[in-house]
């Protein structure tokens, strides 16, 4: 008797939630929301996006911190060793963080660092934005 009352009881585990119904003329909206708008008004305001960001003042500095170069470095020389596409011309190096190296002096890294906040906001930078410090020229007995 115990099994047949609990059973009976709906505990809501089976069934899927209802799924929300959609007004009719609704969901015909929302797929012709983007065929209506021509490819380069939708492409401008991309643009503008993206300028607003770079408009807006930064916060942090504009240098690469040593911790930032370490780790760009390193992903980068890894995926070199994993035989991702080298961004710069090759003179005879074969160690993938030597070629990193060449490709963070030529800013050829695709990479983006974030920058977080105490706020919780975070700022992203681009490699090719960002002054690096030539310590690798000490290391290396350079200039």
């Amino acid at each position: 008797m115990a099994d047949d009352d609990y059973n009976d009881m709906d505990m809501g585990y089976e069934d899927e939630p209802p799924e929300p119904e959609i007004e009719e003329g609704a969901e015909e909206e929302l797929e012709n929301n983007n065929e209506d708008a021509p490819d380069d008004v939708v492409g401008a305001e991309v643009e503008n996006k993206e300028q607003e960001k770079k408009a807006r003042e930064r916060k942090t500095t504009k240098y690469m911190t040593k911790y930032e170069r370490a780790r760009i470095l390193g992903t980068r020389a890894l995926q070199i060793s994993m035989n991702a596409p080298v961004m710069v011309e090759l003179e005879g190096e074969t160690d993938p963080l030597e070629i990193a190296m060449k490709e963070l002096r030529a800013r050829k890294i695709p990479f983006t660092i974030r920058r977080y906040l105490p706020d919780g906001s975070y700022e992203d930078w681009s490699v090719d934005e960002l002054i690096v410090e030539d310590s690798w020229k000490r290391q290396v007995g350079g200039e």
